[in-house]
């Protein structure tokens, strides 16, 4: 069902520049969008398909507007305005109240009458899910957990024992939360596991993404705070404090006891070592290397960018050689004239 472009800016704070009456009902590309079509602009660099593009209505800026040869949507932030109105255009499948037949609810859990508990799914003992709650299909939910209002386990997400999770968070497929952390004591040559008596809690409106996995606190608890987003294929290892609303794409990798501040994001593959404290708005580039701590707000980067091989392989051994010139190159400020050890031989 569409909905028409006068009920989207007053709903959203646009300024409508075309007929209020116009409907959409879907959101494509500027390429690709037909008349019903919503589409959006937040980088120049698609300006130049404004001219062409077919779509129903744009959301973009003041400066993109005259651009475009449709009717328009202005905001101050096309892509926030763009992810609202596509929410309502593409809303989750609706789920019916109740457990499926072949779902296993220990006795003693609580399930809110309006949450919706799909096949082959098992609920522990003492668990509460909350009102509206979706669990999707062969998800396993361990004693004692609790799910807040409006929780949504897309299928086959693991929540171990006593995790909490908040309200309106959204868990994609294959995500293990409270699995053990990696604790192990050495004795002899040989590994003692220690027990993780700790938990996960995990706060309102968090998204964490397809097979990523945030382990049990060894005493503390692990704790991911409020609206903080984590992409597929991330480590979150146990006594992990990420600040709200901070972001991790996809294979980042965490040790543990480390805090992330608020307002973080941190790009690809990056990997941060144990006992660390990330301060508030750090920005991370992919693919490096935490090994300390960093204090003060900043983009930081680490790695070297792809080369040819011969030049990687050429590059790799003038790094090689860096000590030993710096070696020698000290050797040669100590000879040079007004060197405070030259000073000290001539008196």
């Amino acid at each position: 069902m569409g909905v028409s472009l006068g009920e989207l800016a007053v709903r959203f704070g646009c300024e409508l520049r075309g007929d209020p009456e116009a409907q959409v009902d879907h959101v494509d590309t500027l390429a690709h969008a037909d008349s019903r079509s919503l589409a959006f602009v937040a980088n120049p660099r698609y300006r130049q398909q404004l001219a062409s593009t077919k779509a129903g209505a744009v959301v973009l800026d003041e400066a993109s507007a005259a651009d475009c040869a449709t009717a328009v949507l202005v905001c101050l932030n096309p892509h926030a305005t763009y992810a609202r109105i596509a929410a309502v255009l593409h809303p989750f499948p609706a789920a019916p109240p109740g457990v499926h037949p072949t779902a296993v609810i220990a006795a003693g859990s609580r399930i809110d009458p309006s949450a919706h508990v799909g096949a082959l799914s098992v609920i522990g003992e003492g668990v509460v899910i909350g009102a509206r709650t979706f669990v999707g299909p062969q998800c396993l939910i361990e004693d004692h957990t609790t799910l807040a209002e409006d929780v949504r386990l897309t299928a086959r997400v693991t929540i171990c024992r006593n995790v909490e999770i908040g309200a309106r968070t959204i868990i994609q497929p294959g995500a293990v939360i409270g699995g053990d952390g990696f604790g192990f004591a050495q004795e002899g040559g040989r590994w003692v596991k220690v027990p993780q008596t700790g938990t996960v809690r995990i706060g309102p409106d968090v998204e964490v993404g397809a097979n990523t996995t945030i382990d049990r606190g060894a005493l503390e608890d692990t704790v991911i705070e409020e609206g903080v987003k984590l992409d597929n294929l991330i480590m979150i290892a146990h006594n992990v404090r990420v600040g709200a609303h901070s972001a991790l794409a996809a294979c980042v990798g965490i040790s543990g006891s480390t805090t992330i501040g608020r307002r973080c994001m941190i790009g690809g593959q990056v990997g941060i070592g144990g006992h660390l404290a990330i301060g508030d708005d750090v920005i991370i580039t992919g693919c490096t290397m935490v090994s300390h701590s960093i204090a003060r707000p900043g983009v930081y980067s680490g790695g070297i960018p792809l080369e040819e091989a011969h030049v990687w392989r050429r590059l790799v051994a003038r790094f090689k050689r860096l000590d030993s010139l710096a070696t020698r190159l000290k050797a040669l400020e100590r000879h040079a004239p007004g060197h405070p050890d030259q000073e000290e031989d001539d008196d």
